[in-house]
């Protein structure tokens, strides 16, 4: 979501971040996790076209979306 927000293709995004297209495109998939150095690498990449990551409670300095976890109790 983050990633075509700013309009970054997987290659790209992985070349920025210093990973393989495939880790970026695997994580995506959710056919495999991430390591800890491979995240990183990839939050830099994206909070550099602008992305930003908000803890719970945090409000965004500019535009955009955030998803909050559902309520299963809502009908």
């Amino acid at each position: 979501m983050a990633r075509a927000a700013v309009r970054l293709g997987v290659r790209e995004l992985a070349a920025e971040a210093g990973v393989s297209f495939t880790t970026v495109s695997r994580f995506e998939t959710g056919k495999s996790g991430l390591q800890h150095s491979s995240a990183e690498a990839l939050r830099r990449a994206l909070e550099a076209h602008g992305v930003q990551f908000l803890e719970n409670g945090q409000v965004a300095e500019g535009s955009g979306v955030a998803i909050r976890k559902p309520n299963h109790g809502d009908t």
